[in-house]
């Protein structure tokens, strides 16, 4: 008797899911984008720019989605809708970075893969058109995760990436706020005229059940000594894993960092039990705003179920997923 307990639970352990596999629909993909999260209200927002905001944030989705359709990877569909986000002048990565206290731009992306544990960074990059991209290269051609500034672009110009001139990130909104910013003699960690985090980012799962996140920023307008936030630190504004969940956080970096948002969710359901859902709220709304840190998440879950959490007025955002789901929203 004692050895047919022994056999069957035996059995019963060498049937069950592996750790990491999903759980759900194994076929589904799901994307989440954000653009930012801060003081977004209707008041503060023009009919113009609102609808360029949507339009951007739409394109970046289905950008994102389609390399999930066409049976691409989760890695693939994160840079392809962040690219997008970088290439808009609004969103605050990019073509539309902010500026520095010196009149430059600073740049920092990040990428990590569910699949491996592998990422890439870079930071304070200042003539890479697409930073995602690069930090996609520093995962895939190196052994590193993170490379700054003249090294990163040395390492760019290596791989047959051209630099672009400085002017190429200048916008007059981006410059006015700086302006703005030094007459009042402070570090802006929101736009000056919105009052948002425009940091950009994105989280996939694909076909295989593999998750990944991207993340992208220009930084805080008027910041100094060469300030890197959240966003190209692995765990902290990026992470992705298999076996949990994979997070892109957007807000006051110097709080995410501390807190290591985005493990810390990950974390949350692979060691807690948590779902994604509930671990993204409570440390956004719970452990962040305990010591004053305003922002958001996505996340997506290895079921593929989307999460967008943000503790602020609101976040430009959109999720999409094979069940039918596709909503581009702000407030």
């Amino acid at each position: 008797m004692r050895a047919c307990f022994v056999i069957t639970v035996w059995a019963l352990l060498t049937v069950a899911p592996a750790a990491g596999a999903a759980d759900g629909d194994e076929s589904m993909i799901a994307i989440a984008i954000h653009g930012g999260a801060g003081v977004i209200s209707r008041a503060t927002m023009t009919e113009e720019n609102e609808r360029a905001y949507r339009a951007d944030l739409g394109r970046a989705l289905d950008a994102g989605y389609a390399v999930l359709d066409a049976g691409g990877s989760s890695l693939d569909a994160t840079v392809a809708a962040v690219r997008i986000l970088e290439d808009s002048p609004y969103f605050n990565a990019g073509h539309g970075a902010v500026f520095s206290n010196t009149g430059i731009n600073e740049l920092d992306a990040a990428i990590m893969d569910g699949a491996t544990l592998k990422a890439g960074a870079v930071a304070g990059v200042r003539h890479i058109r697409n930073p995602i991209e690069l930090a996609r290269m520093v995962m895939d051609r190196t052994s590193h995760v993170l490379l700054t500034g003249e090294g990163a672009e040395e390492f760019a110009l290596e791989q047959g990436v051209a630099l672009v001139p400085a002017s190429y990130f200048y916008t007059e909104r981006r410059w006015q706020q700086l302006e703005e910013a030094r007459r009042g003699g402070k570090v802006a960690a929101a736009d000056i005229d919105i009052g948002y985090f425009g940091t950009v980012g994105a989280v996939a799962r694909d076909h295989k059940g593999n998750l990944a996140a991207a993340t992208s920023t220009g930084g805080m307008t008027n910041k100094r000594w060469g300030r890197i936030g959240d966003s190209p630190i692995i765990g902290a504004g990026t992470y992705a894993d298999n076996a949990s969940c994979a997070v892109s956080a957007t807000g006051s970096g110097e709080y995410f960092i501390r807190t290591v948002v985005a493990h810390e969710i990950c974390a949350r359901v692979r060691i807690g039990g948590q779902s994604a859902a509930d671990a993204a709220r409570d440390v956004v709304h719970k452990t962040l705003k305990e010591i004053g840190g305003d922002g958001g998440v996505i996340v997506v879950d290895r079921a593929g179920e989307l999460s967008l959490e943000f503790n602020t007025e609101g976040m430009f955002r959109g999720a999409r997923d094979s069940r039918g789901r596709r909503e581009v929203a702000i407030y």
